[in-house]
Protein backbone atom coordinates (compact mmCIF):
# COMPACT_ATOMS: atom_id res chain seq x y z
CA UNK A 1 0.00 0.00 0.00
CA UNK A 2 1.30 3.44 -0.84
CA UNK A 3 2.04 5.92 1.89
CA UNK A 4 -0.24 8.95 2.35
CA UNK A 5 2.35 11.27 0.82
CA UNK A 6 3.11 9.13 -2.21
CA UNK A 7 0.36 10.45 -4.48
CA UNK A 8 0.95 13.62 -6.46
CA UNK A 9 -1.02 16.64 -5.33
CA UNK A 10 -0.84 19.55 -2.89
CA UNK A 11 1.60 18.82 -0.10
CA UNK A 12 3.33 15.96 -1.91
CA UNK A 13 7.03 15.91 -2.74
CA UNK A 14 6.21 16.53 -6.41
CA UNK A 15 3.88 19.48 -5.97
CA UNK A 16 6.11 22.47 -6.65
CA UNK A 17 6.86 24.94 -9.39
CA UNK A 18 10.06 23.01 -10.06
CA UNK A 19 9.63 19.94 -12.31
CA UNK A 20 9.08 16.87 -10.17
CA UNK A 21 11.15 13.71 -10.32
CA UNK A 22 10.57 11.43 -13.30
CA UNK A 23 8.09 8.63 -12.73
CA UNK A 24 7.97 5.18 -14.24
CA UNK A 25 4.84 6.14 -16.17
CA UNK A 26 6.72 9.00 -17.84
CA UNK A 27 8.96 6.58 -19.77
CA UNK A 28 7.25 4.11 -22.08
CA UNK A 29 9.30 0.98 -22.59
CA UNK A 30 10.87 1.26 -19.12
CA UNK A 31 11.25 -2.52 -19.21
CA UNK A 32 14.07 -2.25 -21.76
CA UNK A 33 16.50 -0.50 -19.36
CA UNK A 34 15.62 -3.06 -16.68
CA UNK A 35 16.44 -5.88 -19.06
CA UNK A 36 19.71 -4.22 -19.99
CA UNK A 37 20.60 -3.74 -16.31
CA UNK A 38 19.73 -7.36 -15.60
CA UNK A 39 21.97 -8.53 -18.44
CA UNK A 40 24.79 -6.29 -17.18
CA UNK A 41 24.36 -7.65 -13.66
CA UNK A 42 24.59 -11.24 -14.88
CA UNK A 43 27.65 -10.44 -17.01
CA UNK A 44 29.47 -8.50 -14.28
CA UNK A 45 28.49 -11.06 -11.66
CA UNK A 46 29.81 -13.90 -13.81
CA UNK A 47 33.04 -11.98 -14.40
CA UNK A 48 33.36 -11.39 -10.65
CA UNK A 49 32.88 -15.09 -9.92
CA UNK A 50 35.49 -16.04 -12.53
CA UNK A 51 37.99 -13.53 -11.13
CA UNK A 52 37.48 -14.77 -7.56
CA UNK A 53 37.70 -18.43 -8.52
CA UNK A 54 40.77 -17.96 -10.72
CA UNK A 55 42.76 -15.61 -8.46
CA UNK A 56 42.02 -16.79 -4.91
CA UNK A 57 44.87 -18.93 -3.52
CA UNK A 58 42.73 -21.92 -2.60
CA UNK A 59 45.55 -24.47 -2.10
CA UNK A 60 48.60 -23.09 -0.34
CA UNK A 61 50.27 -26.10 1.26
CA UNK A 62 49.55 -29.27 -0.69
CA UNK A 63 50.28 -32.29 1.41
CA UNK A 64 49.75 -30.54 4.74
CA UNK A 65 48.54 -32.94 7.39
CA UNK A 66 48.35 -30.93 10.60
CA UNK A 67 45.21 -30.43 12.66
CA UNK A 68 43.89 -27.16 14.09
CA UNK A 69 43.50 -28.37 17.68
CA UNK A 70 43.51 -25.55 20.25
CA UNK A 71 44.39 -27.98 23.06
CA UNK A 72 47.85 -28.54 21.57
CA UNK A 73 48.98 -24.96 22.06
CA UNK A 74 46.60 -23.22 24.46
CA UNK A 75 46.03 -23.93 28.12
CA UNK A 76 42.60 -24.83 29.47
CA UNK A 77 42.43 -21.40 31.10
CA UNK A 78 43.25 -19.60 27.84
CA UNK A 79 40.67 -21.61 25.91
CA UNK A 80 38.04 -20.99 28.58
CA UNK A 81 38.74 -17.23 28.70
CA UNK A 82 38.58 -16.86 24.91
CA UNK A 83 35.35 -18.88 24.81
CA UNK A 84 33.82 -16.81 27.62
CA UNK A 85 34.69 -13.60 25.79
CA UNK A 86 33.04 -14.86 22.61
CA UNK A 87 29.93 -15.90 24.53
CA UNK A 88 29.69 -12.44 26.11
CA UNK A 89 30.26 -10.58 22.81
CA UNK A 90 27.97 -12.62 20.58
CA UNK A 91 24.62 -11.44 22.04
CA UNK A 92 25.14 -7.71 21.33
CA UNK A 93 26.74 -8.44 17.95
CA UNK A 94 23.95 -10.69 16.70
CA UNK A 95 21.22 -8.59 18.29
CA UNK A 96 22.65 -5.49 16.62
CA UNK A 97 22.80 -7.28 13.28
CA UNK A 98 19.16 -8.41 13.51
CA UNK A 99 17.91 -5.04 14.78
CA UNK A 100 19.71 -3.21 11.97
CA UNK A 101 18.32 -5.51 9.28
CA UNK A 102 14.78 -5.29 10.65
CA UNK A 103 14.93 -1.50 10.91
CA UNK A 104 16.29 -0.94 7.41
CA UNK A 105 13.80 -3.37 5.86
CA UNK A 106 10.87 -1.73 7.65
CA UNK A 107 12.02 1.71 6.49
CA UNK A 108 12.65 0.55 2.94
CA UNK A 109 9.74 -1.81 2.32
CA UNK A 110 6.88 0.01 4.02
CA UNK A 111 5.48 3.57 3.77
CA UNK A 112 7.06 4.30 7.15
CA UNK A 113 10.29 5.34 5.43
CA UNK A 114 8.43 7.88 3.28
CA UNK A 115 6.62 9.24 6.32
CA UNK A 116 9.86 9.58 8.26
CA UNK A 117 11.40 11.51 5.36
CA UNK A 118 8.39 13.80 4.85
CA UNK A 119 9.80 16.70 6.96
CA UNK A 120 12.99 16.92 4.87
CA UNK A 121 11.41 16.27 1.47
CA UNK A 122 9.34 19.43 1.08
CA UNK A 123 8.06 20.80 -2.22
CA UNK A 124 9.85 24.10 -1.64
CA UNK A 125 13.27 22.45 -1.45
CA UNK A 126 15.37 21.65 -4.46
CA UNK A 127 16.21 18.02 -5.02
CA UNK A 128 19.86 18.18 -3.81
CA UNK A 129 18.68 19.44 -0.41
CA UNK A 130 16.02 16.74 -0.30
CA UNK A 131 18.62 14.06 -1.04
CA UNK A 132 21.00 15.41 1.60
CA UNK A 133 18.17 15.62 4.15
CA UNK A 134 17.12 12.04 3.42
CA UNK A 135 20.71 10.84 3.80
CA UNK A 136 21.08 12.61 7.16
CA UNK A 137 17.77 11.31 8.54
CA UNK A 138 18.21 7.70 7.44
CA UNK A 139 21.88 7.50 8.46
CA UNK A 140 21.05 9.05 11.82
CA UNK A 141 18.18 6.65 12.45
CA UNK A 142 20.27 3.60 11.58
CA UNK A 143 23.08 4.82 13.84
CA UNK A 144 20.61 5.29 16.70
CA UNK A 145 19.22 1.78 16.17
CA UNK A 146 22.72 0.30 16.44
CA UNK A 147 23.90 2.55 19.28
CA UNK A 148 22.61 0.47 22.25
CA UNK A 149 24.28 -2.64 20.86
CA UNK A 150 27.54 -0.77 20.23
CA UNK A 151 27.49 0.41 23.85
CA UNK A 152 26.78 -3.15 25.00
CA UNK A 153 29.68 -4.51 22.92
CA UNK A 154 32.02 -1.84 24.26
CA UNK A 155 31.18 -2.72 27.87
CA UNK A 156 32.15 -6.34 27.07
CA UNK A 157 35.44 -5.18 25.52
CA UNK A 158 36.14 -3.05 28.59
CA UNK A 159 35.34 -5.89 30.96
CA UNK A 160 37.83 -8.16 29.24
CA UNK A 161 40.50 -5.47 28.95
CA UNK A 162 40.46 -5.12 25.17
CA UNK A 163 39.09 -1.58 25.23
CA UNK A 164 41.22 1.03 27.00
CA UNK A 165 39.23 3.99 25.71
CA UNK A 166 37.26 6.42 27.84
CA UNK A 167 33.61 6.92 27.05
CA UNK A 168 34.42 10.44 25.92
CA UNK A 169 36.92 9.15 23.40
CA UNK A 170 34.46 6.48 22.32
CA UNK A 171 31.79 9.11 21.63
CA UNK A 172 34.25 11.15 19.56
CA UNK A 173 35.08 8.05 17.50
CA UNK A 174 31.38 7.32 16.97
CA UNK A 175 30.71 10.87 15.78
CA UNK A 176 33.75 10.80 13.51
CA UNK A 177 32.72 7.47 12.01
CA UNK A 178 29.19 8.76 11.48
CA UNK A 179 30.52 11.88 9.78
CA UNK A 180 32.74 9.90 7.40
CA UNK A 181 29.93 7.47 6.54
CA UNK A 182 27.46 10.30 6.01
CA UNK A 183 29.86 12.21 3.75
CA UNK A 184 30.35 9.13 1.55
CA UNK A 185 26.60 8.52 1.42
CA UNK A 186 25.87 12.12 0.43
CA UNK A 187 28.47 12.10 -2.35
CA UNK A 188 27.20 8.79 -3.70
CA UNK A 189 23.51 9.75 -3.50
CA UNK A 190 23.95 13.16 -5.10
CA UNK A 191 25.87 11.60 -7.96
CA UNK A 192 23.27 8.86 -8.33
CA UNK A 193 20.29 11.23 -8.37
CA UNK A 194 22.01 13.54 -10.83
CA UNK A 195 22.42 10.58 -13.19
CA UNK A 196 18.82 9.47 -12.66
CA UNK A 197 17.52 12.92 -13.56
CA UNK A 198 19.83 13.43 -16.53
CA UNK A 199 19.58 9.90 -17.93
CA UNK A 200 16.33 8.42 -16.57
CA UNK A 201 16.48 5.32 -18.79
CA UNK A 202 20.19 4.48 -18.68
CA UNK A 203 21.38 5.89 -15.40
CA UNK A 204 22.40 2.46 -14.13
CA UNK A 205 25.33 2.33 -16.57
CA UNK A 206 26.81 5.60 -15.35
CA UNK A 207 26.11 4.67 -11.73
CA UNK A 208 27.93 1.35 -12.14
CA UNK A 209 30.96 3.10 -13.63
CA UNK A 210 30.78 5.81 -10.97
CA UNK A 211 30.61 3.20 -8.18
CA UNK A 212 33.70 1.49 -9.58
CA UNK A 213 35.62 4.79 -9.61
CA UNK A 214 34.38 5.84 -6.15
CA UNK A 215 35.64 2.60 -4.57
CA UNK A 216 39.05 3.00 -6.21
CA UNK A 217 39.38 6.64 -5.13
CA UNK A 218 38.25 5.88 -1.59
CA UNK A 219 40.77 3.05 -1.26
CA UNK A 220 43.61 5.26 -2.46
CA UNK A 221 42.74 8.22 -0.23
CA UNK A 222 41.63 6.30 2.89
CA UNK A 223 45.14 5.95 4.41
CA UNK A 224 45.89 9.67 4.13
CA UNK A 225 42.42 11.13 4.71
CA UNK A 226 40.39 8.84 6.98
CA UNK A 227 42.92 6.88 9.06
CA UNK A 228 44.43 10.06 10.62
CA UNK A 229 40.97 10.97 11.93
CA UNK A 230 41.12 8.02 14.32
CA UNK A 231 44.82 7.55 15.07
CA UNK A 232 48.07 9.47 15.10
CA UNK A 233 50.86 7.95 13.03
CA UNK A 234 54.55 8.50 13.56
CA UNK A 235 57.51 6.97 11.78
CA UNK A 236 58.97 4.07 13.71
CA UNK A 237 61.98 5.43 15.67
CA UNK A 238 65.38 4.88 14.13
CA UNK A 239 67.07 1.80 15.51
CA UNK A 240 67.84 -1.84 14.79
CA UNK A 241 64.20 -2.87 14.43
CA UNK A 242 63.32 -0.18 11.89
CA UNK A 243 66.54 -0.85 9.97
CA UNK A 244 65.83 -4.59 9.94
CA UNK A 245 62.27 -4.09 8.74
CA UNK A 246 63.27 -1.76 5.91
CA UNK A 247 66.12 -4.09 4.94
CA UNK A 248 63.69 -7.01 4.91
CA UNK A 249 61.34 -5.06 2.63
CA UNK A 250 64.19 -4.22 0.25
CA UNK A 251 65.39 -7.82 0.12
CA UNK A 252 61.82 -8.90 -0.56
CA UNK A 253 61.58 -6.49 -3.47
CA UNK A 254 58.63 -4.63 -1.93
CA UNK A 255 58.54 -0.83 -2.27
CA UNK A 256 57.16 0.50 1.02
CA UNK A 257 56.80 4.21 1.61
CA UNK A 258 57.28 4.04 5.36
CA UNK A 259 56.85 1.99 8.52
CA UNK A 260 54.55 3.84 10.90
CA UNK A 261 53.49 3.35 14.49
CA UNK A 262 49.83 3.95 15.35
CA UNK A 263 48.82 5.11 18.83
CA UNK A 264 46.33 2.25 19.15
CA UNK A 265 46.89 1.97 22.92
CA UNK A 266 44.56 4.94 23.49
CA UNK A 267 41.75 2.72 22.28
CA UNK A 268 42.68 -0.95 22.68
CA UNK A 269 45.13 -3.43 24.13
CA UNK A 270 44.89 -5.66 21.03
CA UNK A 271 47.97 -6.42 18.95
CA UNK A 272 47.95 -5.76 15.22
CA UNK A 273 49.79 -4.55 12.18
CA UNK A 274 48.52 -3.98 8.68
CA UNK A 275 49.34 -2.67 5.24
CA UNK A 276 47.17 0.02 3.70
CA UNK A 277 47.08 1.97 0.49
CA UNK A 278 48.90 1.23 -2.73
CA UNK A 279 51.33 3.12 -4.92
CA UNK A 280 52.54 6.27 -3.20
CA UNK A 281 50.19 5.78 -0.21
CA UNK A 282 51.37 2.26 0.66
CA UNK A 283 52.70 1.97 4.18
CA UNK A 284 53.05 -0.64 6.89
CA UNK A 285 51.43 0.30 10.18
CA UNK A 286 52.35 -1.32 13.49
CA UNK A 287 50.30 -0.83 16.66
CA UNK A 288 52.24 0.68 19.55
CA UNK A 289 50.80 -2.11 21.71
CA UNK A 290 52.74 -4.58 19.56
CA UNK A 291 56.02 -2.70 20.01
CA UNK A 292 55.47 -2.54 23.77
CA UNK A 293 54.78 -6.23 24.34
CA UNK A 294 56.36 -8.43 21.69
CA UNK A 295 60.05 -9.25 21.03
CA UNK A 296 61.63 -7.92 17.80
CA UNK A 297 61.72 -11.32 16.10
CA UNK A 298 57.94 -11.76 16.41
CA UNK A 299 57.37 -8.19 15.19
CA UNK A 300 59.54 -8.95 12.16
CA UNK A 301 57.38 -11.98 11.40
CA UNK A 302 54.21 -9.91 11.58
CA UNK A 303 55.72 -7.30 9.27
CA UNK A 304 56.86 -10.08 6.93
CA UNK A 305 53.20 -11.07 6.73
CA UNK A 306 52.33 -7.50 5.75
CA UNK A 307 55.09 -7.50 3.15
CA UNK A 308 53.36 -10.54 1.68
CA UNK A 309 50.26 -8.40 1.16
CA UNK A 310 52.30 -5.63 -0.40
CA UNK A 311 54.25 -7.96 -2.67
CA UNK A 312 51.04 -9.43 -4.06
CA UNK A 313 49.34 -6.00 -4.24
CA UNK A 314 46.52 -7.39 -2.12
CA UNK A 315 45.15 -3.93 -1.36
CA UNK A 316 45.00 -3.06 -5.05
CA UNK A 317 43.52 -6.48 -5.85
CA UNK A 318 40.89 -6.11 -3.14
CA UNK A 319 40.05 -2.63 -4.37
CA UNK A 320 39.55 -3.74 -7.97
CA UNK A 321 37.52 -6.82 -7.02
CA UNK A 322 35.46 -4.74 -4.61
CA UNK A 323 34.90 -2.09 -7.27
CA UNK A 324 33.75 -4.77 -9.72
CA UNK A 325 31.38 -6.11 -7.08
CA UNK A 326 29.97 -2.61 -6.50
CA UNK A 327 29.42 -2.14 -10.25
CA UNK A 328 27.50 -5.43 -10.38
CA UNK A 329 25.58 -4.49 -7.24
CA UNK A 330 24.52 -1.16 -8.75
CA UNK A 331 22.97 -2.98 -11.70
CA UNK A 332 21.04 -5.19 -9.29
CA UNK A 333 19.96 -2.18 -7.21
CA UNK A 334 18.60 -0.61 -10.38
CA UNK A 335 16.18 -3.53 -10.59
CA UNK A 336 15.21 -2.99 -6.95
CA UNK A 337 14.54 0.74 -7.00
CA UNK A 338 12.78 0.73 -10.38
CA UNK A 339 10.41 -2.07 -9.39
CA UNK A 340 6.88 -0.58 -9.39
CA UNK A 341 5.80 -3.02 -6.70
CA UNK A 342 8.69 -2.17 -4.35
CA UNK A 343 8.30 1.55 -5.03
CA UNK A 344 4.62 1.35 -4.06
CA UNK A 345 5.58 -0.44 -0.86
CA UNK A 346 8.13 2.28 -0.10
CA UNK A 347 5.66 5.09 -0.82
CA UNK A 348 7.83 6.49 -3.62
CA UNK A 349 6.97 7.51 -7.17
CA UNK A 350 10.20 6.52 -8.92
CA UNK A 351 13.93 6.03 -8.42
CA UNK A 352 14.34 9.80 -8.73
CA UNK A 353 11.98 10.42 -5.81
CA UNK A 354 14.14 11.03 -2.71
CA UNK A 355 11.71 8.87 -0.76
CA UNK A 356 13.13 5.88 -2.65
CA UNK A 357 16.43 6.35 -0.77
CA UNK A 358 15.03 4.25 2.09
CA UNK A 359 14.43 1.41 -0.38
CA UNK A 360 17.94 1.91 -1.79
CA UNK A 361 19.44 1.75 1.71
CA UNK A 362 17.59 -1.51 2.38
CA UNK A 363 18.94 -2.98 -0.86
CA UNK A 364 22.50 -1.90 -0.11
CA UNK A 365 22.34 -3.31 3.42
CA UNK A 366 21.01 -6.70 2.30
CA UNK A 367 23.54 -6.95 -0.54
CA UNK A 368 26.39 -6.06 1.81
CA UNK A 369 25.34 -8.71 4.30
CA UNK A 370 24.95 -11.36 1.59
CA UNK A 371 28.39 -10.52 0.16
CA UNK A 372 30.16 -10.61 3.55
CA UNK A 373 30.62 -14.43 3.75
CA UNK A 374 32.18 -14.46 0.27
CA UNK A 375 34.48 -11.58 1.17
CA UNK A 376 35.51 -13.36 4.36
CA UNK A 377 36.17 -16.60 2.48
CA UNK A 378 38.48 -14.89 -0.01
CA UNK A 379 40.13 -12.84 2.74
CA UNK A 380 40.97 -15.93 4.81
CA UNK A 381 42.85 -17.45 1.89
CA UNK A 382 44.67 -14.22 1.09
CA UNK A 383 45.69 -13.88 4.74
CA UNK A 384 46.92 -17.48 4.70
CA UNK A 385 49.02 -16.69 1.62
CA UNK A 386 50.59 -13.77 3.47
CA UNK A 387 51.36 -16.16 6.35
CA UNK A 388 53.11 -18.52 3.93
CA UNK A 389 55.05 -15.55 2.58
CA UNK A 390 56.20 -14.58 6.07
CA UNK A 391 57.35 -18.15 6.70
CA UNK A 392 59.27 -18.24 3.44
CA UNK A 393 60.87 -14.87 4.12
CA UNK A 394 61.96 -15.61 7.70
CA UNK A 395 62.19 -19.43 7.62
CA UNK A 396 61.31 -19.41 11.31
CA UNK A 397 58.19 -21.51 11.93
CA UNK A 398 58.91 -21.79 15.65
CA UNK A 399 58.66 -18.04 16.17
CA UNK A 400 55.68 -17.96 13.81
CA UNK A 401 53.81 -20.44 15.99
CA UNK A 402 54.67 -18.55 19.17
CA UNK A 403 53.58 -15.29 17.59
CA UNK A 404 50.23 -16.68 16.47
CA UNK A 405 49.51 -17.99 19.95
CA UNK A 406 50.44 -14.63 21.48
CA UNK A 407 48.12 -12.78 19.10
CA UNK A 408 45.23 -15.17 19.77
CA UNK A 409 45.63 -14.93 23.54
CA UNK A 410 46.05 -11.17 23.65
CA UNK A 411 43.24 -10.43 21.17
CA UNK A 412 40.92 -13.07 22.71
CA UNK A 413 40.27 -14.59 19.29
CA UNK A 414 37.71 -17.36 18.98
CA UNK A 415 39.89 -20.47 18.82
CA UNK A 416 37.18 -22.80 17.52
CA UNK A 417 34.25 -20.76 16.20
CA UNK A 418 31.02 -22.46 15.24
CA UNK A 419 30.28 -22.59 11.49
CA UNK A 420 27.93 -19.57 11.55
CA UNK A 421 30.41 -17.37 13.41
CA UNK A 422 33.21 -18.54 11.14
CA UNK A 423 31.33 -17.70 7.95
CA UNK A 424 29.94 -14.36 9.13
CA UNK A 425 32.87 -12.83 11.00
CA UNK A 426 36.21 -14.58 10.40
CA UNK A 427 38.17 -12.73 7.72
CA UNK A 428 41.39 -14.37 8.99
CA UNK A 429 42.11 -18.03 9.70
CA UNK A 430 41.79 -18.90 13.37
CA UNK A 431 44.90 -18.98 15.54
CA UNK A 432 44.98 -22.79 15.68
CA UNK A 433 44.57 -22.94 11.88
CA UNK A 434 47.54 -20.62 11.40
CA UNK A 435 49.64 -22.55 13.89
CA UNK A 436 48.79 -25.79 12.12
CA UNK A 437 49.79 -24.22 8.81
CA UNK A 438 53.12 -23.17 10.32
CA UNK A 439 53.83 -26.76 11.29
CA UNK A 440 52.74 -28.00 7.84
CA UNK A 441 55.12 -25.51 6.25
CA UNK A 442 57.96 -26.78 8.44
CA UNK A 443 57.29 -30.39 7.44
CA UNK A 444 57.10 -29.58 3.74
CA UNK A 445 60.33 -27.55 3.85
CA UNK A 446 62.22 -30.04 6.03
CA UNK A 447 62.90 -27.74 8.96
CA UNK A 448 62.27 -28.58 12.64
CA UNK A 449 58.56 -28.76 13.41
CA UNK A 450 57.58 -26.51 16.34
CA UNK A 451 56.52 -28.58 19.37
CA UNK A 452 53.17 -28.15 21.16
CA UNK A 453 52.97 -25.02 23.32
CA UNK A 454 50.16 -25.87 25.73
CA UNK A 455 52.53 -26.51 28.62
CA UNK A 456 54.68 -23.45 27.97
CA UNK A 457 54.21 -19.88 29.25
Amino acid sequence: MRGPDAAAGPGSANASSEPGPPRSADFPGVGAPRRAAAIAFVALGALLVVVIVMTTPWHLLPGGRGSADPARDFTHAQIARNRAFGSALNPPVYAGLVAGLVAVLVLGLTPLGARVLRPVIRPSRRWPLQVIGAAVVLSGLMRLVGLPFDVWSTTVLQRYGLSTQSWGGWIVDQLTSFGVTLAIWIIALLGLHLLIRRFPRRWWAGAAAGGFVLVAVASFTYPVVVEPLFNSFKPMPAGPLRSDLLAMARSDGVPVGDVLVADASKRTSALNAYVSGFGSTRRIVVYDTLLASEPPREIELIVAHELGHAKRDDVLYGTLVGALGVAAGVCLLHLVITSPRLLRRAGAESAADPRSIALLLAGVTVLTQVAAPVQNLVSRHIEARADVHSLGLTRDPETFVKMQRALSVRNLDDLSPNPVDYVLWNNHPTGPERISMGRDWARLHHVPVPPPLAGRP
